[in-house]
């Protein structure tokens, strides 16, 4: 039996965010690709299937929560970890709302708690 890598998609607008969870989830077991816009991030979603979505508020161009709705249209499975600097209680009833599966305060840590929705295995299809 083959291992396959579980796919992620990091949507952030500042690169560095983007390397840094990159190279994290990276030694985790992760093939990871990153987007630095909305409209990016619609772009890799069409090139294939995402088990895991670290996805920021706010981008430019296309908005986040509208990235997390289009991403759960497609992968209704995937895991969507929303990303934010912003304490506003309406957007993470928002993003809940719509499917996330957890919300990340920035500045966050690289440890596995933090991160601990996204390293969980998925159920068996």
């Amino acid at each position: 039996m083959e291992f396959q890598r579980r796919r992620m998609l990091v949507v952030d607008d500042e690169e560095a965010i983007c390397r840094c969870l990159q190279q994290f989830f990276t030694v985790r077991g992760f093939d990871v690709r990153s987007a630095f816009s909305g409209e990016d991030a619609i772009a890799r979603l069409d090139e294939g299937p995402v088990d895991v979505v670290l996805l920021d508020i706010l981008l430019p161009g296309i908005h986040g929560l509208e990235v997390l709705k289009r991403a759960k249209q497609r992968y209704p499975a995937a895991r969507v970890i929303m990303m934010t600097g912003l304490e506003h209680d309406d957007l993470r009833d928002e993003a809940a709302a719509h499917g996330a599966d957890a919300y990340v305060m920035k500045p966050f840590n690289l440890d596995e708690r933090t991160w601990a929705v996204a390293l969980q295995t998925p159920a068996s299809s």
